[in-house]
């Protein structure tokens, strides 16, 4: 296996480190991992910062396919980290080597999907409207817009995702493919799992000739090294995704800077699953089925897991609760990402199975571990009634736990709908006789959620250029942007505006001749032709 130093990327160069020293735990037996790894200074933050920006000029000006050639490096320079990589992860993370091989071609898939993405070259948006001198009463001048990248991007790594969120994960990516520079908050639960990935980028910097400060990565408390990774004025966005209390203190340290700028957090989300009549009277028994794949799916460790289950009250009820009780029952335990992950779950559990009205469903019939860092699956049920008289039970509890409400009616499911926070995502099970009960719920829920689902289940969240995985807050900081998917680099641009510039000045992308061939807006009509 590859001996992991347990430093800091400061560009090029190792990072002496501060006094804390810190070993990972790895969650399947408790043992501890070496190396220890050294906490980033503030002046490693510093640094790191001046360096991205530095960098930020000649990486900006790259053409569309020298960053692909870029991402596409990174990727390969990631699948040749081999088996490494994949062993390192299931022992600080937990997570199988085969959910872990299957992160790591979606990590270097997504690499290479921007890569096409920037190669193409038609994402910035270019628009151009000729001058018109012989308007009345004024003439208009030539202008011309395009999307640019904004600066120095920080992105935090994701405990749940420790090759796909993380350090060469979407928002690396994204921002990367779109001309920024990127300093990487290692998460604390996968430290060498970070090194790894963070030594291929830099490689791949390398050997593409870019910038040093083109990539860093830190690794420190997040109280300390995040927050002022945030705070630094050379820094311009930040992405992350983890719980809604860090999200948050870093949305508001941004947002209390002298020169605010932009955190696009992806926070809490209960992804709520609604069944209508008709669907739970044909398929109660597969919904069943298909819900516990889903709420255990990771130990149910996704984003998109669903917490809150919502059916009408009738005699299908009953089938369909009796059948969970067994689905959730011969779930096994699992180990979950690490201690403190496992503790919240089960405190979460525990305080939301003794509110007053809720009662146990299902849950694993098998001994949970705590040497393991199990979690076991557990069901809970209650009432519309009893929720409305408890709002604690609208507290997502991060793991394989979901609560079913009854509703007695379409009128109490619509009015549980609209009193509902911002989420990543809303799933409805409904029959063609369900159509006009489908439709008012759809109505309610697009202002509620980002991806609306029908007849399926939210967990899996395909990396595409459809994809939106984002949503009104609490699910993320602004709904207007995505963190899957093709999209997800428009979190990291801004619009500029050109006037009555001379030919030669102006980008490639904005000039008459069109030499990239991309597809623009000029006078308002879509086309690939010069002008």
């Amino acid at each position: 296996m590859t001996t992991l130093h347990g430093k800091s990327f400061i560009g090029g160069n190792l990072a002496a480190g501060g006094q804390e020293n810190k070993r990972a735990t790895s969650p399947l037996d408790s043992s501890v991992l070496e190396p220890p790894f050294s906490s980033a200074t503030l002046e490693d933050v510093d640094a790191a910062l001046k360096l991205a920006e530095e960098a930020f000029a000649g990486l900006s000006a790259r053409s569309g396919e020298e960053r692909a050639t870029f991402l596409e490096r990174i990727a390969d320079e990631i699948i040749a980290l081999g088996d490494d990589l994949l062993n390192r992860a299931h022992l600080e993370t937990g997570l199988p080597i085969a959910r872990l091989t299957g992160e790591r071609a979606r990590t270097v898939g997504q690499l290479k999907l921007f890569a096409q993405v920037v190669r193409e070259g038609s994402w910035v948006d270019a628009r151009i409207d000729r001058p018109l001198p012989e308007r009345q009463p004024l003439p208009r001048p030539d202008i011309r817009r395009m999307l640019v990248p904004l600066g120095p991007v920080v992105v935090f790594g994701s405990s749940n995702f420790p090759l796909a969120f993380s350090v060469a994960g979407g928002d690396t990516a994204s921002a990367l493919a779109s001309g920024n520079p990127v300093v990487v908050k290692a998460h604390s639960g996968h430290p060498g799992t970070s090194e790894l990935v963070a030594t291929a980028v830099r490689r791949a910097v390398e050997a593409c000739g870019l910038p040093a400060g083109a990539f860093s990565m830190l690794h420190g408390s997040g109280r300390i090294v995040g927050l002022a990774l945030v705070r630094h004025p050379f820094t311009r966005a930040v992405g992350f995704t983890g719980s809604r209390t860090a999200g948050r203190a870093l949305f508001e340290a941004a947002g209390t800077r002298p020169s605010p700028i932009p955190v696009f957090a992806e926070m809490s989300s209960l992804n709520p699953l609604f069944i209508l009549p008709e669907a739970l009277k044909e398929h109660g028994k597969a919904i069943a089925e298909g819900l516990k794949n889903s709420i255990t799916l990771g130990v149910g460790q996704f984003c998109t897991k669903p917490g809150f289950v919502i059916a009408i009250e009738g005699p299908e009820l009953a089938g369909f609760q009796e059948a969970l009780r067994v689905a959730f029952e011969a779930v096994p335990p699992a180990t979950m990402l690490h201690d403190a992950i496992c503790n919240a779950f089960h405190a979460g559990a525990t305080r939301a199975s003794g509110v007053n009205g809720v009662q146990p469903l299902g849950k694993t019939t098998q001994t949970v571990e705590a040497s393991k860092t199990h979690g076991g699956a557990l069901m809970l049920r209650t009432t519309y009634q009893h929720f409305l008289q408890h709002p604690e039970l609208a507290d997502e509890v991060f793991g394989p736990f979901a609560l079913l409400i009854s509703v007695k009616s379409v009128a109490e499911m619509q009015s549980f709908a609209r009193d509902l926070e911002g989420q990543l995502t809303a799933t409805v099970h409904a029959r063609a006789e369900d159509g006009e009960v489908a439709r008012g719920l759809f109505s309610i829920l697009q202002q509620k959620a980002g991806r609306l689902i029908v007849n399926g289940y939210p967990t899996g969240v395909e990396v595409c250029h459809a994809m939106n995985h984002g949503g009104p807050y609490p699910a993320t900081t602004d709904s207007r942007f995505t963190s899957v998917g093709t999209a997800a680099l428009y979190r990291f641009v801004r619009p500029m505006c050109y006037q009555g510039f001379p030919a030669q000045l102006l980008p490639q992308e904005l000039r008459d001749e069109n030499p990239l061939g991309i597809a623009r807006l000029v006078d308002g009509v879509r086309t690939t032709a010069t002008i």
